[in-house]
């Protein structure tokens, strides 16, 4: 697939609603086995779409199943009528209209290329969740809700971002992430002298984590002695977990101003870690999806064979 830089557009619509209390419904279909409401729940409704949030109107009692107030306990089993209600007024409705390449899109799913420089979802206004209404198709199918990434990359990480559009797919999505049914590939631009593979299993914020590194080509440095192009596919998913397992055998990313060595740290150049592959078994068709995102025009400067 072709690299291609987003284009900010950064503009704000605003839409008066003088709604004093929204509702929205939601009818539970047929299911298999009785599920918790806090994990069904999710991306069900278009004002509550994370699980934070879900847990949030849980607690002050925004929910009811079939009448009665739901908590974190409440388990569904298929019919039950499920109502949000808000007691708010909302004064606008704000649109970020920010470009973002699309790389793949089906009814249930769609993976796009976050560039460097932006959080995928957060406090902010300015995310990529919030980008997300105006570049992605609306899915025809009827539980179709705003779409919202499924899981994180830093700051100024870039690369490929899986995203749901369906309420059942962002279950299911959350669900292989969960059970590490899906393989994540990188690539970073590592400095000195490295080993040409390796298994880093460093704990990382108390928890048991594991990446794994084979080295793809060096190239000498005069500031960095070498540079490397290396692999990465990390079996576990903890924050910063890449850059932390790279420092620690003292190779950094370069351009890691957080765990970088002092004085080889690289400044203005942004962080060279790229989230490159996804691969996994569609939740809802069961084929297997095998997706990229090419490398940034900055690795490709350094390495002959990304030519």
């Amino acid at each position: 697939m072709l690299f291609i830089y987003s284009m900010f557009i950064l503009n704000v619509d605003y839409h008066k609603i003088n709604i004093m209390k929204p509702t929205e419904s939601h009818t539970v279909p047929e299911l298999l086995t009785p599920i918790r409401l806090q994990e069904y729940g999710v991306g069900i409704f278009n004002a509550v779409q994370t699980k934070s949030a879900l847990k949030k109107a849980l607690k002050k009692q925004y929910i009811t199943v079939n009448d009665v107030i739901a908590t974190t306990a409440t388990f569904v089993n298929g019919g039950e009528c499920i109502e949000l209600s808000i007691s708010k007024e909302v004064a606008t409705k704000k649109k970020l209209h920010f470009q973002l390449q699309v790389l793949f899109e089906d009814d249930y799913l769609a993976v796009i290329h976050k560039p460097a420089g932006i959080v995928v979802s957060g406090n902010s206004f300015k995310t990529i969740a919030n980008a997300l209404p105006q570049n992605i198709k609306e899915s025809n199918l009827p539980d179709a809700t705003t779409p919202q990434p499924v899981h994180r990359l830093d700051f100024a990480t870039t690369g490929i971002l899986l995203v749901g559009k369906t309420s059942s797919g962002i279950r299911a999505l959350n669900k292989i992430f969960e059970n590490r049914e899906i393989k994540k590939t990188y690539y970073a631009v590592a400095i000195g002298e490295i080993k040409n593979r390796g298994k880093i299993t460093l704990e990382v914020d108390g928890k048991k984590s594991q990446s794994n590194y084979t080295l793809c080509e060096s190239v000498p440095s005069e500031k960095f002695g070498k540079l490397n192009l290396v692999k990465l596919e990390p079996e576990t998913g903890r924050r910063h977990q890449l850059r932390k397992h790279l420092s620690y055998i003292g190779n950094p990313i370069l351009g890691d101003k957080e765990y970088g060595i002092e004085n080889l740290i690289l400044y203005g150049k942004g962080l060279y870690l790229h989230a490159y592959s996804l691969k996994f078994i569609h939740p809802i068709t069961n084929e297997e999806v095998y997706l990229t995102d090419d490398f940034p025009q900055s690795f490709k400067k350094i390495f002959i064979q990304l030519k």
